[in-house]
């Protein structure tokens, strides 16, 4: 398999991760009562899974990008752009 997608791969796991780290540290710190809202409501879980999801897209995709802007060149900085 190609670097890139490897690379890939292992940045959108590892945001998926911090992802779900922070959905449970909202849950049970009780962030804007979503606790209460995840223990109590019938489909409390279906927000718990909706949550961890989504922001799973957004840090997959920041980790990515941090990981992409970090593996310039240190050559690049000294040329100014024509």
């Amino acid at each position: 398999m190609p670097k890139l997608v490897v690379l890939y791969i292992r940045e959108c796991l590892l945001g998926f991760a911090i992802a779900i780290v922070f959905s449970m540290a909202l849950v049970v710190l009780n962030v804007a009562n979503l606790g209460h809202l995840v223990s109590t409501v019938e489909g409390g879980w279906l927000a718990f899974l909706l949550l961890c999801i989504f922001n799973g897209i957004v840090f997959a995709g920041v980790q990515f990008g941090i990981t992409v802007m970090r593996m310039a060149d240190p050559d690049d900085e000294d040329q100014a752009p024509r």
